[in-house]
Order: structure tokens, then C-alpha cells, then sequence
């Protein structure tokens, strides 16, 4: 079986932690030992987000008064796939993967006319309380907003159109080799005979569904900081789905910067394969390919 698996950022840096290299790599290894028995016995493809990472790599380059102008996003976003897929590929050998694991820094095409530009929504960065949100958006031109009870940095996230190596990415894992690429979206470039980048972060989700569709992958597995997805998300009364067909979602809403991706990322791979795809907790990654956690969404 072929798997694209899409690793949250949030996974990998919890909501609210030091984003100390220390307590990211934990996050990783962990990672790499919920997705070794995948790697075992199937075809793996990993994807992950860089949410967090990219927000603190933008912080410290605002910040740095040695440069004439900050490090644009697509170049941090290509910092972060060296950073994050060296963690990965590390770990997963460190977690007994056998197969050749090989970290690929991928470049994502986008529209340069994509509407997306003219409306922030993609969270990227750590938290703040109202007050410090205000301050950071008028001394950076930042556009911040809520993130649950919190606030956050959000940027632009046009739609992923396809992938520059996405060709090499297919001979890798037909040849046996476990994939790490797509990080953060992959880098988003436009594509007007020059390859160029452009200030953005693409979605994860939506890019892990445009690549796993274009291999043909049995299965899209979405891995998160939550257990499933769940109606009233934050509320006490909140209980998880277990199962959604793609009608279903037609009458449900979801968070534009966090939830909406996944669930728009699993339909659409649903409806162009026919096959299964899931959200749920990166530690229940084996039981989420059984059906047995999380949320399975299916035709």
C-alpha cells in the first residue's frame, strides 16, 4: 500500500512550548516511532507542516538588525524542509526503518493571481495574548488573527497547483525509498518560464492531497495535535467524529486556518481516488490506517 502522511507542525511543536531544537526533536522522534511500523510495511511518503518554525525563523529575521530587509517566506520555508527533513530522516533510521530514507526539498507552484494573497489565513508563528498581537502587527505590518482564545501571525496560502519534483518523488518511493518532502507546503514559487518564489505559506494538507493524488497513494493520513475531528472543537461538550462520508461535509464548517484545510485536503483526495483518507493523532498513526482512531472520511 502507498501512504502520504502529512505531520502537522503543531505536532512537532506544541501549542505554546519553547520552540527549543531540544523539545522539537523529541516531538520528531516520537514521530519517526509512530510512523516506523508504516514504513515496515508499506509505501510512505511524509509530509509536514512548519507552522511554528517558520513563524520563529521570520521573528528572528525581523529581528536581525544586520539585514537590510527580513528573509522572504519561501526561503525560510525551504530552511525549514532542511531543518525539519533532517530531523525525520534521522529519526526514522534511529527508529529501526530499514529502507533508504531520503529528505527532498520540494518546490510547490502557485498562481501569482491567486486570490489568497489578498487574504491572510494560513497560522504561522507562536502565540500571543491580544495585546502583544496588536503591538507585533503594528511594528512588523503583520496581519494577526484569533487562533482560539489566543492570536497568531496569519500570510497568504494560495491553492497548490503542483509540485517541481514531484516526478523524482514518484521513482523514490516506487524504488522503496521512504520520502520526506512537500515541508510547509514546499516553497511556493510561480512559474513564468523562471522559476521564482513568492511571499507565502502553502497548506501542508492541501499540498499532501495534491501529491498524493498525483502518485496515486491507497491512503492520506493527516497527523495533528487532536484525536479526531470534533464538533464544538474547544467547547466541553465536544465529541469526536468517527466517520464522515463527503456528503457530510458539504453541511459541516470547519476553521479556515487550522481544521478547514484538513477536512478540504481529504475530500479532495477522496473524491479524485475513491480511497480512504483520516485525521487524527500522530500517536495513533497505525490504529488511524486501521479505522480503529480518529476520523476516517471516505466516498
Amino acid at each position: 500500500m502507498r501512504i502520504v502522511v502529512a505531520l502537522g507542525g503543531n505536532a512537532l511543536l506544541m501549542r505554546g512550548e519553547r520552540a527549543d531544537a531540544s523539545v522539537q526533536l523529541h516531538h520528531v522522534e516520537a514521530a519517526a516511532r509512530a510512523l516506523a511500523p508504516l514504513a515496515a510495511e508499506h509505501e510512505l511518503v511524509v509530509c509536514h507542516g512548519n507552522g511554528p518554525q517558520i513563524g520563529l525563523l521570520a521573528l528572528e529575521s525581523e529581528a536581525d538588525p544586520s539585514l537590510t530587509r527580513p528573509y522572504p517566506l519561501d526561503t525560510l520555508g525551504a530552511e525549514t524542509q532542511g531543518m525539519i527533513g533532517y530531523w525525520l530522516a534521522q529519526s526514522l533510521r534511529n527508529a529501526g526503518v530499514r529502507k533508504p530514507v531520503l529528505a527532498v526539498v520540494t518546490q510547490t507552484v502557485v498562481d501569482a493571481a491567486d486570490p489568497a494573497f489578498a487574504a491572510p489565513t494560513k497560522f504561522i508563528g507562536p502565540i500571543y495574548d491580544r495585546d502583544q498581537a496588536d503591538r507585533l502587527a503594528g511594528q512588523n505590518g503583520w496581519t494577526m488573527a484569533a487562533d482560539g482564545p489566543n492570536w497568531r501571525r496569519v500570510v497568504p496560502s494560495p491553492e497548490p497547483l503542483r509540485l517541481i519534483e514531484q516526478e523524482s518523488i514518484e521513482q523514490l518511493a516506487s524504488g522503496g525509498t521512504v520520502v520526506v518532502c512537500a515541508g510547509g507546503g514546499g516553497a511556493p514559487v510561480v512559474d513564468d518560464g523562471q522559476l521564482r518564489g513568492v511571499e507565502a505559506v502553502v497548506d501542508k494538507d492541501l499540498t499532501s492531497a495534491e501529491l498524493a493524488i498525483a502518485l496515486k497513494a491507497d491512503r492520506l493520513l493527516l497527523l495533528t495535535d487532536v484525536s479526531a475531528v470534533m464538533t464544538d472543537f474547544g467547547l466541553p461538550d465536544a465529541e469526536p467524529l468517527r466517520h464522515l462520508d463527503v456528503a457530510e461535509l458539504e453541511h459541516l464548517t470547519f476553521p479556515a486556518g487550522s481544521m478547514g484545510p484538513k477536512i478540504e485536503a481529504c475530500r479532495r483526495f477522496v473524491l479524485a481516488t475513491g480511497s480512504t483518507a483520516a485525521i487524527g493523532a500522530l500517536t495513533d498513526a497505525e490504529a488511524l490506517l486501521l479505522g480503529e482512531a480518529g476520523t476516517t472520511i471516505s466516498a
